[in-house]
């Protein structure tokens, strides 16, 4: 029975394809590519030509039944621009379709910008939370970091270029001073690391090129406390609370729904949620 190849392509650098990628490249009778003039030139680099055809978020529905008609015939492989497919790329569908009609699914693992810069950010890797492309409006983008915000693990952002200053703004509204790294051109001959915090990098970034990854440090978690400082620990969960609360205020988030999203994503009692959610509610504004 014919296979599907989910095969992990270079993020940039193109020596870093590998050995076994390149021979199932080589080897299946079609390659289906999120745009085919991207990975021609990987081809290119390889000496290969196999028959391609494009598969992106764009026309999967429209492609889908001639890819399952191609595993018919032999071996298929499913490529990104960079990176995994599925992983903030096109691609899910067909490996869903593939499996559900019976056809093998392999996968070819290959370069990850996710661990690359997460590896480079200097924070621990040893647990994360991706959030791949955050919304383009700025109401739910910050909707989004505050929810992440309590995450004591790091978070892991992809951006474009043309849109990194405004979210390292959103950045700055939500975390403040909190570390993070902005990766750029990962494994390219301009890569670049910065360090810093989000008020930092807008200085630092002022017509960003290139794609980019941004690591924010997770939440410190204190250890070791003493009973003594309980109370100054309960006061700082309260401050953080009425943050939370007062931000999913601000973007309109009913009531219901903004206590059930802090609860679920602090793990205090509903009904302590509930409480400085109504309290907020009869502050003067």
């Amino acid at each position: 029975m014919a296979i599907l190849y989910i095969v992990g392509t270079p993020i940039g650098n193109l020596e870093d394809l590998t050995p076994r990628a390149a021979r199932i490249l080589a080897q299946v009778s079609l390659v289906a590519a999120e745009d085919t003039r991207v990975t021609r030139r990987l081809l290119s680099h390889l000496g290969i030509r196999p028959r391609t055809t494009s598969f992106h978020q764009h026309n999967w529905r429209e492609k889908l039944d001639g890819v399952l008609a191609e595993l018919g015939q032999g071996d298929v492989a499913l490529v990104t621009d960079a990176g995994m497919p599925g992983i903030s790329d096109p691609g899910s569908e067909l490996v869903v379709a593939a499996a559900q009609a019976g056809f093998k699914v392999e996968v070819v693992p290959g370069p990850s910008a996710v661990t690359a810069a997460l590896a480079l950010s200097g924070f621990s890797g040893d647990a994360f939370l991706f959030l791949g492309f955050l919304p383009r409006r700025k109401k739910d983008r910050q909707a989004g970091l505050r929810e992440a915000s309590s995450s004591a693990a790091p978070l892991v952002i992809f951006e474009a270029p043309h849109r990194l200053r405004a979210t390292l703004a959103d950045l700055d509204t939500v975390f403040g001073g909190r570390p993070l790294a902005v990766c750029r051109e990962l494994t390219k001959l301009h890569e670049e690391v910065f360090r810093g915090t989000a008020s930092e990098a807008l200085e630092h970034f002022e017509s960003p090129r290139g794609e980019v990854v941004v690591v924010i440090q997770g939440r410190p978690v204190e250890t070791g406390a003493q009973p003594e400082a309980a109370g100054e620990d309960e006061a700082a969960t309260d401050l953080d609370l009425r943050r939370r609360l007062s931000g999913l205020r601000q973007d309109g988030v009913r009531a219901k729904d903004a206590v059930a999203r802090v609860a679920e994503t602090t793990g205090l009692a509903k009904n302590r949620v509930y409480q400085v959610w109504v309290e907020l509610g009869r502050e003067p504004r």
